[in-house]
């Protein structure tokens, strides 16, 4: 741990805001929540399975082990702990592995949903801040696409995201939860500071594997190259997990001080082509990146760019680390530094 966190991790313990539990904060998004919660002056108690969490990545309070599907469990952390709001992350989120198993991801993402709520309104927590996604959106009629575009998803996965969002805003009309739904488009990177970061198995992303691609053993598919775009790739826009940490909690500050609740897109309102970030790769790296065209992946969008209007003016929030060689450094960074020490604290 850096000096910079071990000083924020005290300042949270001595003169804390309060406690936020963080299901899934051993994961890739909710352990930089939980950074950014402890620089904020807040606790967090990640609540994680470890089933693709780590433990190595809980580094800035106390993990408290446990499914995001039992309740009682989540209660009793909750009594324990007495949070003043929920980051809720804890998911699974793999489109194609939804498809294989939708039974897995419906028990788990929405059935850990209602467990969370259920335990929240149990122990009288009013607050969440829930980790949502663009693929609610589905095939978007236009893009950018703001937070009125249909939602329509087209994989069990994106459905389970979707039901998940109805559940908060009944349960939250039903008893007086605050709520926050962020939908956030390609996360990428990893922290600065190299404290944090991924490590998934197996790993579906475009940056990882545009840089692991560095390496001739492993050659990145360009999964189409006919797309109306401008240079036949998909587009994505591509937003740094740590300015995603920070939005998380500027949505907590606001329920906090009694704000209303609303869903907010997170991205940065500019797309990357596969082929803008193979050339992104390479700037940073000094080395080809070896890549084969393949087929188009059935169900991908030409592109998904975020309408951002919304989070500025709800959030007060900006992306400030997400320039794309900015994110495809901290990402270089930590695949060839930080990720071998991480798995040596496994």
């Amino acid at each position: 741990m850096s000096e910079a966190s071990r000083a924020a991790a005290e300042r949270a313990g001595a003169t804390s805001r309060g406690t936020v539990l963080v299901t899934g904060g051993a994961g890739y998004v909710g352990s930089h929540a939980c950074k950014a919660l402890a620089a904020a002056g807040y606790r967090p108690v990640a609540y994680d399975s470890l089933f693709r969490g780590h433990r190595w990545a809980v580094r800035w309070g106390p993990l408290e082990v446990g499914d995001i599907t039992d309740r009682a469990r989540l209660e009793a952390a909750m009594a324990a702990h007495r949070p003043v709001a929920v980051l809720h992350f804890a998911a699974l989120a793999y489109v194609g592995e939804s498809v294989a198993d939708p039974g897995l991801y419906w028990r788990t993402n929405l059935g850990g949903t209602v467990a969370v709520l259920d335990a929240m309104r149990a122990q009288g927590t009013r607050a969440i801040v829930f980790s949502s996604s663009c693929t609610t959106y589905g095939m978007p009629d236009r893009v950018p696409i703001d937070e009125d575009h249909p939602q329509r998803p087209i994989s069990p996965y994106g459905w389970s995201k979707f039901t998940a969002e109805q559940a908060i805003r009944d349960y939250g009309a039903a008893h007086g939860i605050g709520w926050a739904i962020l939908r956030y488009f390609n996360a990428a990177g990893a922290d600065p500071d190299g404290e944090t970061g991924w490590d998934h198995d197996p790993e579906t992303r475009l940056v990882p594997l545009a840089l692991r691609a560095t390496d001739p053993a492993f050659p990145l598919s360009v999964l189409g190259t006919d797309y109306p775009t401008p240079d036949g790739t998909c587009v994505r826009d591509f937003v740094h997990v740590s300015d995603l940490a920070t939005a998380h909690v500027a949505a907590l500050d606001r329920l906090l001080a009694g704000r209303a609740s609303a869903a907010v897109n997170l991205g940065t309102g500019t797309g990357h082509s596969v082929r803008q970030v193979i050339a992104a790769a390479e700037r940073v790296t000094g080395r080809p990146v070896h890549a084969r065209t393949a087929p188009r992946r059935s169900g991908d969008p030409p592109s998904l760019v975020a309408d951002v209007r919304r989070a500025g003016a709800v959030l007060d929030w900006l992306p400030e680390h997400s320039e794309i060689d900015r994110i495809v450094a901290d990402a270089w960074r930590w695949m060839t530094e930080g990720l071998p020490r991480a798995r040596q604290r496994r």
